[in-house]
Protein backbone atom coordinates (compact mmCIF):
# COMPACT_ATOMS: atom_id res chain seq x y z
CA UNK A 1 0.00 0.00 0.00
CA UNK A 2 2.76 2.30 -0.30
CA UNK A 3 4.51 4.40 2.66
CA UNK A 4 2.22 4.84 5.90
CA UNK A 5 -0.14 7.84 5.63
CA UNK A 6 1.91 10.53 7.67
CA UNK A 7 -1.49 12.22 10.06
CA UNK A 8 -1.09 15.34 11.64
CA UNK A 9 -2.60 17.19 14.42
CA UNK A 10 -2.69 21.01 15.04
CA UNK A 11 -1.30 22.55 18.93
CA UNK A 12 -0.06 25.75 19.66
CA UNK A 13 3.21 26.37 21.70
CA UNK A 14 2.49 29.92 22.23
CA UNK A 15 1.12 31.32 19.06
CA UNK A 16 3.20 29.35 17.04
CA UNK A 17 1.13 26.29 15.09
CA UNK A 18 3.18 22.92 15.29
CA UNK A 19 2.23 19.84 13.29
CA UNK A 20 2.83 16.70 14.80
CA UNK A 21 2.28 12.76 13.55
CA UNK A 22 -0.27 10.87 14.93
CA UNK A 23 -1.60 7.14 14.48
CA UNK A 24 -0.50 6.48 10.69
CA UNK A 25 -3.58 4.02 10.46
CA UNK A 26 -6.20 6.67 9.42
CA UNK A 27 -9.52 5.14 9.13
CA UNK A 28 -12.88 7.06 7.59
CA UNK A 29 -16.52 6.68 7.33
CA UNK A 30 -16.87 7.13 3.97
CA UNK A 31 -21.01 7.90 4.85
CA UNK A 32 -19.87 11.36 6.99
CA UNK A 33 -17.04 12.16 4.27
CA UNK A 34 -17.04 14.75 1.54
CA UNK A 35 -14.69 15.31 -1.25
CA UNK A 36 -14.47 19.12 -2.61
CA UNK A 37 -13.46 19.80 -5.40
CA UNK A 38 -11.80 23.17 -6.34
CA UNK A 39 -12.43 25.03 -9.72
CA UNK A 40 -11.82 22.04 -11.80
CA UNK A 41 -13.34 23.64 -14.72
CA UNK A 42 -13.33 24.02 -18.37
CA UNK A 43 -12.18 27.52 -18.53
CA UNK A 44 -8.95 26.82 -16.40
CA UNK A 45 -8.13 23.20 -17.32
CA UNK A 46 -9.68 23.25 -20.97
CA UNK A 47 -7.78 23.83 -24.37
CA UNK A 48 -10.29 25.76 -25.51
CA UNK A 49 -10.62 27.31 -22.10
CA UNK A 50 -10.12 30.99 -20.80
CA UNK A 51 -7.29 30.06 -19.88
CA UNK A 52 -6.21 27.74 -22.50
CA UNK A 53 -6.58 30.22 -24.70
CA UNK A 54 -4.13 32.72 -23.40
CA UNK A 55 -1.63 30.36 -22.69
CA UNK A 56 -2.16 30.44 -18.92
CA UNK A 57 -3.26 27.21 -18.39
CA UNK A 58 -1.09 24.63 -15.59
CA UNK A 59 -0.21 21.63 -17.06
CA UNK A 60 0.04 20.33 -13.79
CA UNK A 61 -3.20 21.43 -12.67
CA UNK A 62 -4.56 19.66 -16.06
CA UNK A 63 -3.82 15.99 -14.79
CA UNK A 64 -5.89 16.60 -11.65
CA UNK A 65 -8.94 15.20 -13.34
CA UNK A 66 -7.56 11.87 -13.97
CA UNK A 67 -5.71 11.58 -10.60
CA UNK A 68 -8.91 12.42 -8.42
CA UNK A 69 -11.65 10.61 -10.24
CA UNK A 70 -10.51 7.17 -8.70
CA UNK A 71 -11.19 8.88 -5.18
CA UNK A 72 -14.54 10.47 -6.03
CA UNK A 73 -15.53 7.38 -7.85
CA UNK A 74 -15.24 5.11 -4.70
CA UNK A 75 -16.13 7.63 -2.23
CA UNK A 76 -19.45 7.80 -3.88
CA UNK A 77 -19.60 3.94 -4.17
CA UNK A 78 -19.40 3.98 -0.59
CA UNK A 79 -22.03 6.26 0.09
CA UNK A 80 -19.93 9.39 0.90
CA UNK A 81 -20.69 12.79 -0.90
CA UNK A 82 -18.60 14.51 -3.39
CA UNK A 83 -19.12 18.68 -4.12
CA UNK A 84 -17.82 20.97 -6.71
CA UNK A 85 -17.03 24.62 -6.33
CA UNK A 86 -17.27 26.55 -9.76
CA UNK A 87 -15.28 29.99 -9.84
CA UNK A 88 -17.87 32.38 -11.54
CA UNK A 89 -17.59 35.94 -13.15
CA UNK A 90 -21.16 37.41 -12.83
CA UNK A 91 -22.07 39.96 -15.59
CA UNK A 92 -22.52 43.78 -14.04
CA UNK A 93 -25.66 45.58 -15.65
CA UNK A 94 -23.54 46.07 -19.02
CA UNK A 95 -22.91 42.33 -19.30
CA UNK A 96 -19.16 42.56 -18.59
CA UNK A 97 -17.75 39.95 -16.15
CA UNK A 98 -17.53 41.43 -12.29
CA UNK A 99 -13.56 40.91 -11.85
CA UNK A 100 -11.90 41.72 -8.41
CA UNK A 101 -8.78 44.37 -8.97
CA UNK A 102 -6.05 42.22 -8.12
CA UNK A 103 -7.99 39.28 -10.02
CA UNK A 104 -7.66 41.95 -13.51
CA UNK A 105 -3.99 42.66 -12.79
CA UNK A 106 -3.07 39.10 -12.99
CA UNK A 107 -5.36 37.72 -15.82
CA UNK A 108 -5.70 40.85 -17.74
CA UNK A 109 -7.09 38.53 -20.26
CA UNK A 110 -10.35 37.47 -18.96
CA UNK A 111 -13.21 39.10 -21.30
CA UNK A 112 -16.83 38.94 -21.53
CA UNK A 113 -18.11 35.67 -21.50
CA UNK A 114 -15.32 33.68 -19.76
CA UNK A 115 -16.56 31.79 -16.71
CA UNK A 116 -20.12 33.28 -16.86
CA UNK A 117 -22.74 31.01 -14.86
CA UNK A 118 -24.55 28.28 -17.16
CA UNK A 119 -21.54 28.23 -19.43
CA UNK A 120 -19.71 25.76 -20.81
CA UNK A 121 -16.08 27.27 -19.73
CA UNK A 122 -17.75 27.61 -16.03
CA UNK A 123 -18.61 23.99 -16.45
CA UNK A 124 -16.99 21.11 -14.59
CA UNK A 125 -14.80 19.08 -16.38
CA UNK A 126 -16.96 16.17 -18.16
CA UNK A 127 -15.30 13.50 -16.62
CA UNK A 128 -15.54 14.69 -13.33
CA UNK A 129 -19.50 15.91 -13.28
CA UNK A 130 -20.98 12.48 -13.51
CA UNK A 131 -19.78 11.80 -9.68
CA UNK A 132 -20.89 15.46 -8.24
CA UNK A 133 -23.63 15.74 -5.94
CA UNK A 134 -23.79 19.26 -5.43
CA UNK A 135 -22.11 22.72 -7.22
CA UNK A 136 -21.86 26.02 -5.88
CA UNK A 137 -20.72 29.05 -7.21
CA UNK A 138 -18.06 31.10 -5.95
CA UNK A 139 -16.42 34.58 -6.59
CA UNK A 140 -13.20 34.34 -3.79
CA UNK A 141 -10.85 31.91 -3.54
CA UNK A 142 -12.69 29.52 -0.25
CA UNK A 143 -15.42 27.49 -1.53
CA UNK A 144 -17.23 28.49 2.10
CA UNK A 145 -17.30 31.81 1.22
CA UNK A 146 -20.71 33.39 0.30
CA UNK A 147 -21.68 29.92 -0.47
CA UNK A 148 -24.24 27.41 0.85
CA UNK A 149 -21.68 24.49 0.68
CA UNK A 150 -21.38 24.36 4.74
CA UNK A 151 -25.22 23.87 4.71
CA UNK A 152 -25.44 21.22 2.16
CA UNK A 153 -22.18 19.43 3.92
CA UNK A 154 -23.92 20.00 7.68
CA UNK A 155 -27.17 18.64 6.03
CA UNK A 156 -25.67 15.44 5.09
CA UNK A 157 -24.14 14.79 8.39
CA UNK A 158 -20.67 15.01 7.08
CA UNK A 159 -17.80 15.61 9.23
CA UNK A 160 -14.60 15.03 7.50
CA UNK A 161 -13.66 16.91 4.04
CA UNK A 162 -11.18 15.52 1.42
CA UNK A 163 -10.05 18.70 -0.48
CA UNK A 164 -8.25 18.64 -4.16
CA UNK A 165 -8.45 20.85 -7.01
CA UNK A 166 -6.24 24.12 -7.69
CA UNK A 167 -5.08 26.64 -6.64
CA UNK A 168 -2.97 24.87 -3.92
CA UNK A 169 -1.65 28.47 -2.29
CA UNK A 170 -5.27 29.82 -3.06
CA UNK A 171 -8.68 28.18 -2.96
CA UNK A 172 -7.59 24.82 -1.68
CA UNK A 173 -5.65 26.52 1.00
CA UNK A 174 -8.52 29.22 1.45
CA UNK A 175 -11.06 26.37 1.49
CA UNK A 176 -9.09 24.18 3.84
CA UNK A 177 -8.65 26.85 6.53
CA UNK A 178 -12.30 27.88 6.32
CA UNK A 179 -13.39 24.19 6.71
CA UNK A 180 -11.20 23.94 9.89
CA UNK A 181 -12.35 27.22 11.03
CA UNK A 182 -15.75 24.93 10.87
CA UNK A 183 -14.47 22.24 12.99
CA UNK A 184 -14.32 19.44 10.14
CA UNK A 185 -11.70 17.57 9.55
CA UNK A 186 -9.62 18.18 6.49
CA UNK A 187 -7.57 16.24 4.13
CA UNK A 188 -6.01 17.89 1.68
CA UNK A 189 -5.06 15.42 -1.35
CA UNK A 190 -1.42 16.41 -1.84
CA UNK A 191 -1.29 15.05 -5.65
CA UNK A 192 -5.17 15.83 -6.34
CA UNK A 193 -3.76 19.69 -6.27
CA UNK A 194 -2.01 22.08 -8.04
CA UNK A 195 -0.52 25.51 -8.41
CA UNK A 196 1.62 27.61 -11.10
CA UNK A 197 4.94 26.54 -9.46
CA UNK A 198 5.87 23.68 -8.00
CA UNK A 199 7.73 25.52 -4.85
CA UNK A 200 4.33 27.71 -4.44
CA UNK A 201 2.47 24.00 -4.48
CA UNK A 202 5.21 22.43 -1.82
CA UNK A 203 5.07 25.14 0.59
CA UNK A 204 1.62 25.85 0.76
CA UNK A 205 1.10 21.64 1.48
CA UNK A 206 3.51 22.43 4.47
CA UNK A 207 2.02 25.11 5.59
CA UNK A 208 -1.77 23.45 5.52
CA UNK A 209 -0.04 20.70 7.50
CA UNK A 210 -1.00 22.65 10.99
CA UNK A 211 -4.66 22.46 10.25
CA UNK A 212 -5.05 19.67 7.70
CA UNK A 213 -3.83 16.22 7.15
CA UNK A 214 -2.30 15.90 3.79
CA UNK A 215 -2.25 12.44 1.86
CA UNK A 216 -1.80 11.32 -1.53
CA UNK A 217 -4.72 10.02 -3.24
CA UNK A 218 -3.51 6.05 -2.82
CA UNK A 219 -3.32 6.90 0.70
CA UNK A 220 -7.20 8.41 1.01
CA UNK A 221 -8.24 5.78 -1.15
CA UNK A 222 -6.68 3.07 1.32
CA UNK A 223 -8.04 5.25 4.52
CA UNK A 224 -11.81 4.66 3.08
CA UNK A 225 -11.33 0.85 3.15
Amino acid sequence: MGEPTKVRSEISVGVVPVALPVDPELALDPRHCALILIDLQQDFLSPRGAYGRAGAASSAAQLLPAKVLPVARSLKGLGGYVAASLFTLWPAADGEPIVSAHLKKLRPFLAKGDFAPGSTGQSLMPELAPWVDAQVCKVAYSAFFNTQLDWILRKNRIDTVIIAGIVTNGGVASTARDAHMRDYQVLVLEDGCAAFSEAAHLASLEDLRTVAQVLSCKQALHALG
